[in-house]
């Protein structure tokens, strides 16, 4: 028995997608509590105990088809990731339409699902995202533990649309719920080795068994490394290289019949030499001409050296030039604590308890050149977290019901540092300057940073199962939630004044050394600043689910959830008055609110070999968490502000089908209209920006007067901000899709009874916007991947080999304009080149 508990507050979405499109045929999970087992599938369906082509699930102590269950959930199982080269949630992205991941590096790391979840384009230790992870019962706050490698992964679910009610705040967008496999008493394990180009080799193993009557374990480890995809020719070395190792164990104590413990814990790093966005193009900005890129490289003769000029570089060459030292080393690890308590046939205790910690240390070049303009930009993070959920769930009489406390405290310390170099003057302050070509003037800025967060919050959720009918079952919850958040941003900014000090760059009128030539061109680059913000709410959730079953192969559903994300602060600096000091309205950022309808039919026919499920979806978010530069404010500085209000609708369709036991496959297609449908400030996009503000007056939140000039036009005047309503929300594809096919035949080898089998997968998403706001410049085309696998397996092995994006698809992951000033230089996240080669596993 399977003694998983999904954190969600009592919600176990339990679907086994299995093997059915790839081969094997799982056993059902059970789950001692009652709980209400959200699902749908994004393959194909599994043979359990039910009818052929039910999908089972025992969530409520009896057998059911996850058909009938009133949530869209896609569940992929550990052989659908194996198979499929879906080691990291980054990879997830190729088997789940709406989901989108991007990163730049395991801190600069944002997951929407549906267009939606977090602000794009700025990372800030003083807001959430809203995608909640999960693994194994524990809510993972900081987004940078989803990069890392899967360790001994049973399942995944991606919840997808609200799911604040039980799965907790955060969650306005969705979840991710990962579940490892559990320690077992049947001895047993397996190991596998994977060796590809690109120096790729990654290496499992696991194993697990009884230590007596009542204790089980499991211990798990997972390597995986690989040469870069990024060539540095000022290093001549590669970068974006992949280096992890993953360890977890886990006791499972189970004394009685009726009590179960289970103690688990993992640590795992994550050291690659990364992580840089190499040139992509360049588009002009309305900054003046001699301040663009294409002027700035003629300050710098031979730059970086005779045969690499920059701007004619195509990004597909895989080349960069950058020169400061680059390190992600990403290491998290934590304990748990999960016991769950049958007190009779109807009444279930659990309590998970949980620690977590995280350690990012990083070394960045943000300038994305070879040029010493920033020789460092690094926010070197300790966290610390600590869980606490108390659940008890009753089963009666035509209902069940879940209720539960949840606690919550984290800390997190960012010491960070900003660092300028001899190519700054030039750079980053007017050529028209004299001082422009001194380098002593700029070089060696130094920016010190102190943030803190304290972050603590507590919650009572609940959830009822009503059967009114056979047909017919209501599901009401709530989650009254309290949150508290202080925070600390202390930035210390240091350089050189023209008597050859070192002196504070203060923005403070009348400040020692205000008026001193150098430093008032340094108060253009940067200035010291200091505030405490501070935060708290209560705040209710609440949703209703209703299913009703036409026949017991079809079923409908609609759902209605009012939700919310939690407020933030701003830790990354604020805009200022005219006398420097922080404009305390800045500080926090209030909370999103959310409404969602959902509606959608589930369907099996063909005696249940084909499984047809269609969703409806129209999200309404008010008081959005977006990036902003809001001029009225002062000085133009971007931070985390709320845009007024945001839409996201659309249609996600799946279906699958195993006419035989040789053959299955899967499409999934989702088509998502995100639009700001209010928001009059926000940035302006790169060709609009950097010019002067020569005639422009502020008269209000989304107002001005004065002529702006064209876009891309140097010297011209630029808005302090930009109405961007109806358009598209940054990071999300109209059009996406995934579907594949596996074929098999039985086929003895050397006296072993398998199956030889062929397996195909892909994946496509239409273009999309890669900045805050849309610009010309920062539009990625759509692209799709394919990917084949072959091979022979057996009850004890499986030996194949593969190949992904096997057409060498160019493609991009990311688009951004360069830091340092709007000088028209746009980095890009290049997507992986073709990648081969073999595994073998093998379970004993």
């Amino acid at each position: 028995m399977n003694f998983r508990v999904l954190l969600a507050g009592g919600v176990a979405p339990l679907a086994l997608l299995s093997h059915a499109a790839f081969g094997a045929e799982p056993a059902p999970v059970a789950d001692p509590q009652n709980t209400v087992p959200p699902a749908d599938v994004t393959a194909g369906p599994a043979e359990a105990d039910g009818a052929p082509g039910d999908i089972v699930v025992t969530a409520r102590r009896r057998t059911e088809n996850v058909q009938t269950v009133p949530i869209a959930v896609s569940v992929v199982d550990a052989g659908r990731l194996e198979a499929q080269g879906t080691f990291n949630i980054s990879r997830l992205t190729q088997i789940q339409p709406t989901l989108q991941f991007y990163t730049q590096n395991p801190r600069n790391t944002f997951i929407n699902i549906r267009g939606i979840g977090a602000p794009f384009g700025l990372t800030n230790d003083g807001f959430e995202q809203g995608v909640g992870i999960y693994i194994d019962d524990v809510y993972y706050n900081r987004i940078a533990s989803a990069t890392l490698d899967f360790v001994d992964v049973q399942q995944i679910e991606t919840l997808r649309g609200p799911q604040g009610t039980l799965y907790g705040k955060n969650t306005t967008a969705g979840a991710i719920n990962i579940t490892t496999t559990p320690p077992s008493f049947d001895f047993g394990g397996k190991a596998e080795v994977t060796l590809g180009n690109l120096n790729f080799k990654q290496g499992k193993a696991t194993i697990t068994g009884p230590i007596s009557d009542t204790l089980a374990a499991r211990i798990s480890a997972s390597t995986t490394s690989r040469r870069g995809t990024i060539y540095n020719v000022t290093t001549n070395s590669y970068i974006q290289s992949i280096d992890n190792l993953g360890v977890r164990g886990a006791l499972l104590w189970k004394p009685r019949s009726d009590l179960s413990v289970t103690l688990s814990g993992d640590w795992n790093l994550q050291d690659p030499i990364c992580c840089a966005l190499p040139f992509y193009s360049y588009g002009r900005t309305q900054r003046a001409a001699n301040r663009q890129l294409p002027a700035l490289l003629t300050y710098f003769p031979g730059y970086p050296r005779a045969d690499y000029p920059l701007p004619n570089v195509d990004p597909f060459d895989r080349l960069t030039d950058v020169d400061a030292q680059l390190a992600a080393r990403n290491e998290h690890g934590g304990l748990s604590a999960k016991a769950v308590w049958d007190l009779d046939e109807g009444n279930t205790i659990t309590s998970i308890s949980a620690w977590r910690y995280w350690d990012w240390g990083p070394a960045n070049d943000r300038d994305y050149t070879g040029l010493p303009i920033y020789t460092k930009v690094n926010n070197p993070t300790k966290q610390n977290q600590y869980t606490q959920e108390f659940r008890w769930n009753h089963k009666g009489s035509g209902y069940d019901f879940v209720i539960g406390l949840f606690g919550f405290h984290q800390s997190i310390r960012t010491s960070g540092i900003q660092q300028t170099g001899t190519a700054a003057s030039k750079w980053l302050l007017n050529p028209t300057n004299a001082l422009s070509n001194n380098p002593n003037v700029a070089n060696n800025l130094v920016a010190v940073n102190d943030i803190r967060l304290d972050n603590t919050s507590a919650a009572l959720f609940g959830k009822l199962n009503w059967d009114v009918t056979e047909q017919l079952v209501i599901s009401p919850g709530f989650r009254v939630n309290y949150d508290r958040k202080k925070g600390l941003y202390n930035s210390v900014v240091t350089g050189n004044a023209s008597d050859g000090t070192r002196q504070i760059v203060s923005p403070v009128p009348g400040s020692a050394y205000y008026n001193d030539p150098w430093i008032t061109q340094l108060r253009g680059i940067q200035a010291s600043q200091f505030f405490e913000p501070t935060f708290s709410a209560w705040n209710l959730s609440y949703d209703v689910n209703v299913r009703y079953k036409i026949t017991p192969d079809v079923n409908v559903y609609a759902t209605y959830a009012r939700s919310f994300k939690t407020g933030g602060i701003n830790l990354n600096g604020v805009p200022a008055d005219a006398n420097g000091v922080p404009i305390a309205s800045a500080f926090t950022i209030k909370p999103e609110k959310v409404d969602h309808f959902e509606a959608g039919f589930k369907t099996q026919f063909w005696d249940r070999k084909a499984t047809f499920n269609v969703t409806g979806f129209w999200t309404e978010i008010k008081d959005f968490q977006a990036s902003v530069s809001n001029g009225q404010l002062g000085t133009v500085r971007g931070y985390l502000a709320n845009a007024d209000k945001v839409r996201s609708r659309g249609v996600e369709a799946d279906l699958s089908l195993r006419p035989s036991d040789r053959f299955s496959t899967y499409a999934n297609v989702a088509y998502t209209d995100a639009t700001f449908e209010k928001f009059c400030d926000a940035p302006p996009p790169p060709e609009l920006s950097g010019g002067s503000s020569t005639g422009i007056v502020v008269t209000g939140k989304c107002t001005y007067t004065g002529t702006i000039g064209a876009p891309g036009t140097p010297g011209a005047v630029s808005p302090p901000f930009v109405d961007i309503s109806g358009s598209p929300l940054p990071g999300v594809s109209k059009w996406a899709a995934a579907w594949g096919a596996e074929f098999n035949l039985p086929t003895p080898i050397f006296g072993e009874e398998g199956q030889a089998y062929f397996g195909y997968d892909a994946s496509y998403r239409s273009s999309w916007s890669s900045n805050p706001s849309p610009s010309i410049y920062t539009n990625v085309a759509g692209y799709s991947l394919h990917n084949f696998r072959a091979g022979f397996r057996t009850d004890r092995f499986d030996v194949f080999g593969w190949v992904r994006n096997a057409f060498n698809q160019n493609y991009v992951e990311l688009l951004l304009a360069g830091t340092g000033g709007n000088t028209g230089l746009i980095a890009g996240q290049i997507g992986d080149p073709r990648t081969f080669g073999g595994t073998i596993k093998a379970t004993f």
